[in-house]
């Protein structure tokens, strides 16, 4: 055994579960026995976890565990009339080569089981939300309650995609495989897609105790690089080098103490200079056209990342970027963000007005992070008793604790 278990143990889990849950589909074929095996893993892992501590190879016990509880459902239920299929998994969970790559992490046949299941859950006859959020849900392991934020629906909603998406690969029987080289371009927008949410929800956590899920953020940045190498599409390397230029300031978003710093507060001899290096130069690569939504995000992130101080940075042109933006993707968030920019290029009122185009889309008003830029900016502009009510506003919609801390020492202050 590894280190000593603690509160830490279920976030071990999560972070190892997904490579649990791909090496069991592909092992068996079966997605909903294999996710519910996973899940049983887990209930295991909290009563032994806590007493006997983390294992030393986590990912390899979560699905030996898994694998077993799949067994043991199979024998109770293969006898039975239509549970035919179970017995063809079960066949499948018993092969040799399934043990070694359990024990090693190598797959005998090469190839990467996560990067499969993605591919697999994009595959064009579901609509771009169903895999979006099956592949949130299966490979990023994130619940219904933290996809349903991120697309800002409500969570019924999600699961119905959910399941729907997982009878549909069943029913259609669709392979579990990385799609040939004219099949890849169909897929590439939802693969995009959950690779930069994924790493959102790494970046900024939703909910929990911390700001950042550095090994989440991690995994989609290792799963963008494959993709970039597979597809070096230029908005396939575009995601890249945004990703990269995001997770260059992790460091640096946090205080010694765990509490959130903004990016005017950083420390930027934190960032990680390597990564921010290898970003510009992908994106110096790329040709001046087209421009796709991650290319105009990357350059966003540069912008940042290249400039030596919060005032330093180019507003106006951040600006014209969000409005290049905008006109490829005008969401609300992608408005909300527009906002902010202008806010620091003309004034915290040009702001303010900008805030007001991007509610009016009616989708913001549970959204943490809109009444927290709109509480600062009214306190910018000196409307403290508006500026408190949006701060409690954002305090009562947010998950995150470290968000939460942050948002009532502003309270505070005011």
């Amino acid at each position: 055994m590894g280190v000593t278990a603690s509160a830490d143990s279920a976030e071990v889990f999560r972070r190892e579960s997904a490579r649990a849950v791909a090496t069991l589909i592909k092992a068996s074929g079966d997605w909903d026995l294999a996710e519910d095996a996973v899940q049983e893993a887990f209930v295991v892992a909290l009563d032994r976890w806590p007493v006997d501590g983390v294992p030393d190879n986590p990912g390899a016990w979560i699905t030996t565990t898994a694998r077993r509880k799949m067994l043991d459902r199979i024998r109770r239920e293969a006898g039975r009339a239509g549970k035919e299929r179970l017995a063809v998994a079960g066949a499948r969970l018993v092969a040799p080569a399934l043990d070694e790559h359990i024990a090693t992490g190598r797959e005998p046949s090469g190839g990467d089981d996560r990067l499969r299941l993605m591919f697999t859950c994009c595959h064009p006859t579901l609509s771009e939300s169903a895999q979006v959020a099956l592949t949130l849900r299966l490979l990023g392991g994130l619940t219904t309650t933290e996809i349903a934020r991120a697309f800002l629906v409500p969570e019924a909603t999600v699961a119905q995609r959910i399941v729907r998406a997982k009878r549909k690969i069943r029913d259609a029987h669709i392979p579990y495989r990385i799609p040939s080289a004219t099949e890849l371009g169909q897929r590439l927008d939802a693969v995009a897609a959950v690779l930069y949410l994924l790493f959102n929800e790494g970046y900024a956590t939703a909910s929990g105790t911390e700001l950042v899920r550095v090994e989440m953020a991690d995994e989609a940045i290792r799963l963008a690089r494959l993709l970039a190498a597979l597809l070096p599409d230029a908005e396939c390397v575009a995601l890249l080098a945004l990703l990269l230029l995001q997770h260059a300031r992790r460091a640096a978003r946090v205080d010694e103490d765990g509490e959130l710093v903004t990016l005017a507060a950083q420390d930027r001899t934190r960032w990680d200079k390597a990564a921010i290096a290898e970003a510009t130069a992908l994106l110096a690569a790329l040709p001046s056209a087209p421009r796709g939504f991650y290319r105009v995000q990357a350059d966003i992130a540069a912008a940042h990342a290249t400039s030596i101080s919060a005032d330093d940075t180019d507003w106006p042109r951040v600006v014209e970027l969000y409005d290049e933006l905008v006109s490829l993707r005008p969401t609300s968030v992608v408005l909300l963000n527009r906002a902010v920019a202008v806010a620091e290029a003309s004034g915290p009122l040009a702001g303010l007005a900008a805030l007001r185009d991007a509610e009016s889309g009616g989708d913001l008003a549970d959204y943490h992070l809109f009444h927290a830029a709109r509480a600062e900016l009214l306190a910018r502009a000196g409307r403290r008793d508006e500026s408190v009510d949006a701060f409690r506003r954002a305090l009562a919609l947010t998950a995150n604790d470290v968000e939460r801390r942050h948002l009532e020492r502003r309270l505070r202050a005011l």
